[in-house]
């Protein structure tokens, strides 16, 4: 999977609040690939670095894979074709999620 170019639909853009959880703030894109089934039912989340403002999708390559190990699903970390992160960085863009779980991350 890593090193695949796929396309992100966006439903939750940055700048827009989780639809259930009111307080969760999203400040990068994020959002699923189409057709692909996760683990837990529903279309594979992404999160989209490298980006500065909303959009609706985005095709990009997957850099990494967040592993959670307290929950059934894991989240593909989707940037830019030239464009690279380290885990460090990663980590910092996907806190403001992934903080309330046990993970790890994949390059």
């Amino acid at each position: 999977m890593i090193g695949d170019v796929v396309k992100v639909t966006v439903d939750r853009p940055l700048g827009s609040y989780h639809p259930e959880h009111k307080d969760m703030y999203y400040p990068i894109n994020y959002g699923y690939i189409e057709g692909v089934m996760a683990s837990d039912g529903e279309e594979q989340d992404a999160y989209i670095l490298g980006g500065s403002e909303p959009i609706k999708e985005f095709v990009g390559k997957i850099i990494a894979i967040i592993h959670r190990f307290d929950d059934v699903e894991e989240k593909w970390v989707v940037a830019p074709e030239n464009i690279m992160f380290t885990k460090e960085e990663i980590m910092e863009q996907v806190n403001f999620q992934e903080q309330y779980f046990q993970f790890e991350i994949r390059i």
